[in-house]
């Protein structure tokens, strides 16, 4: 069986981003000694219905980990180690913002466990942190970069560009400066207006005007050149690595590998009794430590995974990969031959104008394909 990947869910912030709607909240004050039983109490009772399994990788994601202590890091770390076995080589991320007090206490991260974090950046332009709701400064940005850097082997940050007028000239200055501080792993992402955020209501009032499509895939286009001058290819749509640093947690996620999630609203595709069941933890923080407390678990639902249905979710997840599905285990991860699941009209489409590759065992799409991969995919995949 393939190593599971195991998802650990801080839900809290020091304040709601207006563009995130991720389960992220705001507290006066966080309840961090209960939230930590919770967590440790969660992960025992999964550990215990999985059963032996080996653990590739812990990923704590949030939320804002880096507000969790680093005494909660190191137990729900020792407990993962004792609850699995583990590879010798675990790759173990905590996502962090870069204020002065979380950088400082990235020192204590590392001797929790923690090999590899991932740095919310968004930005190192001071006007675009402040229209994007951030609470650090650019400057902390490039401190927490140069910081991590001396503590940690391996680095991760993350970008958000199609800014309200973000012009090319400037795209590539920012991003040359980030990559000459830390040049090992970038994720990037487009801003997009979310259901329910604060700049959904803006966008709806005409007072966020974003890049159009055309000028968005230029910006995009530009980060695969500059990545390329510091030896970072694109694996995956949003991620650039040296070789050998992509992020083997997300990789898992990518190639439909079981991950575990606990935590508030964490979800989950875990191998059980001869079925993949998809799994979902309450979503609100407060009550799902109330079903910790009261069965072991915050689990909301937990429902087998149809054929079809994972067939879906694997060309959905693995039509990202610079390396795309391959077939064989396609087959053998949802029982269906890769035809099956394809529109073949579209599919002899897509590889005659150059969108998709098939060959070798694999279908991939290709630089064009992905530029439009969320209409290419709704229209390939049944």
């Amino acid at each position: 069986m393939d190593t599971l990947a195991l998802y650990i869910h801080w839900p809290f912030c020091l304040a709601k981003c207006p563009y995130c709607d991720f389960n992220s909240h705001v507290r006066e004050a966080i309840p961090q000694a209960r939230f930590r039983d919770a967590l440790r109490r969660e992960l025992a009772w999964e550990a215990a219905r999985l059963g032996p399994r080996r653990l590739g990788s812990i990923f704590f994601g949030g939320g804002t980990p880096s507000l969790m202590q680093p005494e909660t890091v190191a137990a729900l770390i020792d407990d993962a180690r004792t609850l699995f076995a583990s590879e010798p080589d675990i790759e173990i991320t905590l996502e962090a913002n870069p204020t002065s007090v979380e950088a400082g206490r990235f020192a204590e991260f590392r001797a929790a466990g923690v090999n590899r974090v991932s740095l919310g950046v968004q930005s190192l332009e001071e006007a675009a942190l402040r229209r994007l709701g951030r609470q650090h400064s650019a400057d902390q940005a490039v401190a927490a970069l140069e910081i991590a850097r001396r503590i940690f082997p391996r680095i991760s940050f993350d970008l958000i560009y199609a800014r309200p007028g973000q012009t090319l000239p400037d795209w590539r200055a920012e991003l040359r400066r980030a990559l000459d501080l830390a040049a090992d792993h970038l994720s990037l992402y487009q801003l997009t207006i979310e259901p329910g955020t604060v700049f959904e209501g803006a966008f709806r009032r005409g007072e966020i005007v974003l890049p159009d499509d055309d000028a968005a895939a230029v910006l995009y286009e530009a980060t695969a050149e500059e990545a390329a001058r510091y030896g970072l290819a694109p694996y995956e749509v949003s991620n650039y690595a040296a070789p050998g640093a992509e992020s083997r947690h997300n990789l898992a996620y990518w190639r439909y590998r079981d991950y575990a999630g606990i935590g508030p609203g964490a979800h989950g595709r875990v191998s059980l009794n001869g079925e993949l069941l998809a799994t979902r933890r309450h979503r609100a923080p407060e009550p799902w430590a109330d079903r910790v407390e009261r069965h072991g678990h915050g689990s909301t639902s937990e429902e087998p995974v149809s054929p079809a249905d994972r067939a879906r979710e694997m060309l959905l997840m693995g039509l990202r990969l610079t390396e795309g599905v391959d077939e064989q285990a396609f087959a053998a991860r949802t029982g269906m031959e890769l035809d099956d699941a394809l529109e073949p009209d579209v599919l002899a489409q897509a590889v005659a104008e150059g969108y998709v590759a098939r060959a070798g065992g694999r279908l991939v799409a290709l630089p064009e394909g992905r530029l439009r991969l969320d209409s290419l995919l709704a229209a390939l995949v049944r």
